[in-house]
């Protein structure tokens, strides 16, 4: 064999060993907690074609290349693994607490699938968490207090579980967080002070009761996205709430509030307004007219009386529907606006049946008189 030959050879074999020794072994700690983590799973709900089922530790998890062993489900750096992100496959069981020995865990999302049980307090001591997702489960149990560990989390996902009791106070320690989305759960009791960074809030579907406080939004100058529906909220929506600097969309529909105030903006991002199926009562506020890209406001079915503010005239989607309302601006209907929505099931008897807005029937006469205790005219 020619000198050539050889030195091709030998870089050959160089090459190789350079490719089986580039990924590093998992540590073993690693090795243990994803067999844990498997194996607290119902393995009749891990079909052939899941990232699961691939999971077949005779091949190292971190060492590539990965041509039929941990095909997906989990990412690495170096020989630690970095994220759990299973796919949504209908895995059913528990979360095993040996999940906190993958301490430079950055990722977990586990959403989407059948986990049960309640999420083990060992996973809140994660220190590199950012991301935690475990929405559309069916965790049960409190959020514990030991969430404040968690001083890296941005965002935080456990939305569509049964989740119970009241927001942990040590929640105002994730001074990292994002977004926060607990939606669609059991959860109980006031909204406590909420992480001063966060941009998107998201408790709807809930029981939380009680007033909205200052003191619980005061420092979230970045809050954007506010869903809080489908609760039992109550009181007078205060003023200073819409002028929470950064605020652009707001839900607070399907709740017991029985008030609204709302003052004038110095200026705002508010865009969409959503107040409906509450108890407000009185006259609509005309100061939603000033805040300047407000383009959708929703007031549908509360007590409202009175006239329709001209001013709502330069909105797009304007809902209005289900009060007791009297009087129509003459501005709707002059064809120099163009507003979608619903001002049906109220008192409006001069309503244009070939408007859209005026689609649905107003209520009988009898009701509005009623409402108005029987000074309403026969005409208005």
């Amino acid at each position: 064999m020619s000198t050539t030959a050889i030195h091709l050879l030998l870089l050959l074999l160089l090459f190789f060993l350079s490719i089986t020794t580039a990924g590093a072994a998992t540590v073993s700690s690693d090795i243990v907690a994803l067999k844990a983590v498997k194996s607290a799973i119902n393995p009749t709900t891990i079909p052939s074609y899941t990232c699961l089922h691939s999971w077949d530790f005779t091949s190292d998890p971190c060492s590539p290349p990965h041509i039929t062993h941990f095909l997906c489900g989990l990412s690495c750096s170096g020989n630690r693994v970095t994220q759990l992100t299973l796919d949504p496959a209908g895995y059913s069981g528990t979360l095993s607490p040996l999940v906190s020995q993958l301490t430079q865990l950055i990722t977990i999302d586990l959403s989407d699938n059948k986990f049960s049980g309640k999420i083990p307090t060992s996973l809140f001591t994660l220190p590199n968490l950012q991301t935690l997702i475990l929405g559309s489960n069916s965790f049960s149990g409190v959020i514990p207090p030991a969430i404040s560990n968690l001083k890296k989390l941005q965002t935080l996902d456990i939305s569509h579980n049964s989740l119970s009791g009241s927001l942990p106070t040590s929640l105002t320690s994730l001074t990292e967080l994002t977004r926060l989305d607990l939606s669609f759960n059991k959860l109980t009791g006031p909204i406590p002070e909420l992480p001063r960074n966060i941009i998107q809030l998201a408790l709807k579907a809930n029981s939380l009761s009680g007033y909205l406080q200052k003191h619980s939004f005061n420092k979230l100058t970045q809050l954007e996205v506010v869903e809080l529906s489908e609760n039992s909220l109550t009181g007078t929506i205060p003023g200073w709430f819409f002028l929470i600097p950064s605020l652009q969309q707001v839900n607070l529909a399907n709740n017991y509030f029985t008030g609204v105030e709302v003052f004038k903006p110095v200026n705002s991002n508010l865009v969409a307004v959503d107040l409906g199926f509450n108890k407000i009562s009185g006259y609509p506020p005309t100061n939603f007219s000033a805040y300047p890209l407000l383009a959708s406001l929703t007031l549908s079915y509360n007590k409202l009386r009175g006239r329709i503010p001209g001013e709502y005239s330069k909105l797009s989607r304007l809902f209005l529907d289900g009060n007791f309302l009297i009087g129509l601006p003459r501005e709707f209907f002059s064809g120099k606006t163009s507003i979608s929505g619903s001002l049906g099931d109220n008192c409006l008897k001069s309503c244009p049946v070939s408007s859209e807005l005026c689609l649905k029937k107003q209520k009988p006469w009898s009701i509005c008189r009623q409402a108005y205790h029987g000074k309403l005219k026969p005409k208005s």
